[in-house]
């Protein structure tokens, strides 16, 4: 291609990098069985898909906590969440953009830059939102934990999207010592874990904590995997890569399982949320054996649809109370 390709409109360029996903040859006939409804098609190109997983996994660890979230705490995680997705999206859309392109593009960033203009405005009003809660609302006993992800999060980020050679060096050192997947995990754990924390009784701090770190621990490796399955299903080719996610995904399972088992006679909804985990590891595992028969924005989609399974847990806190 000729250097005037890189002066090509973001358009153009958009549609030439928007990769097609063909089917392999010899699965041509049996890829495609299923296609998501549009609206499950829209909560996952709109990134509404990591809000909704971290609400749900927050209120659970509320739920195991014996605390109960406030309103605006839901909001204010559910809107950081999303701006901070919204704003990965984007960048890694113009990132693929870019000759040779830096990042391979999917639907959901063919959707973000699409409607950026539209995205961009409402992020700006959610960022304000949130900003006006953290003000008026959030402890200040909570803002020095909160503040730990908070930076934790814009250093990763950083070092994903920069691109300055010194913050390109530094992401790579760390990558060598840690997985992208692994923090992804980790920080997306602890951002649900923070509206909880400071509702937690002052005089049995330890108690929660004890109550909360397992589930956590276990969500964060679950998280972990949902990234890992993402990554493979997407890189070509994905039929050889994604059968290591199917091991994992039972090995995470059994993991969850035989955890429930230990605490259920003492903390009975801890047990209860791990058996949440386990059952989102093994639709993983399903999703990875009949990922041949989804096309591909079906399966990304359904990736975050089923970790959704805290909210099984509904009908049992209702009774509870």
């Amino acid at each position: 291609m000729s250097h005037n390709a890189s002066r090509l409109s973001p358009t153009i360029r958009t549609v030439a990098w928007i990769p097609l996903n063909p089917p392999a040859p010899d699965t041509f006939a049996r890829r495609i069985s299923w296609e998501a409804p549009t609206a499950l098609q829209f909560w996952h190109l709109a990134s509404l898909d990591a809000p909704t997983v971290a609400v749900s996994w927050s209120c659970g660890f509320a739920w195991v906590a014996h605390v109960r979230l406030p309103l605006w705490d839901i909001a204010l995680l559910a809107m950081l969440v999303w701006v901070i997705y919204v704003a990965d999206r984007l960048l890694d859309a113009r990132a693929g953009m870019d000759w040779p392109p830096s990042h391979s593009l999917q639907h959901r960033h063919s959707f973000h830059w699409r409607h950026r203009r539209v995205l961009l405005a409402l992020a700006g009003l959610a960022t304000l939102a949130a900003a006006w809660i953290v003000l008026s609302r959030l402890p200040a006993a909570a803002l020095g934990r909160d503040s730990i992800v908070g930076a934790a999060t814009l250093a990763y980020f950083s070092g994903i999207h920069s691109r300055r050679r010194p913050a390109h060096q530094l992401f790579r050192t760390l990558a060598r010592l840690v997985s992208r997947e692994f923090l992804v995990g980790t920080l997306f754990s602890a951002g649900c874990l923070l509206p909880v924390l400071p509702l937690a009784a002052p005089s049995e701090p330890g108690a929660v904590y004890r109550l909360l770190a397992l589930p956590a621990l276990l969500f964060a490796a679950l998280a972990w995997l949902n990234v890992r399955a993402i990554g493979c299903w997407e890189a070509p080719p994905a039929s050889l890569r994604g059968s290591a996610v199917c091991r994992l995904a039972l090995m995470l399972a059994a993991a969850c399982l035989l955890s429930a088992m230990l605490v259920a006679g003492g903390e009975p909804r801890s047990a209860a949320l791990l058996v949440a985990a386990a059952l989102s590891a093994l639709l993983l595992a399903v999703l990875d054996l009949r990922r041949q028969r989804m096309q591909p924005i079906t399966l990304r989609a359904s990736a975050d649809l089923v970790l959704l399974t805290p909210l099984l847990l509904l009908p049992i806190a209702m009774l509870a109370k």
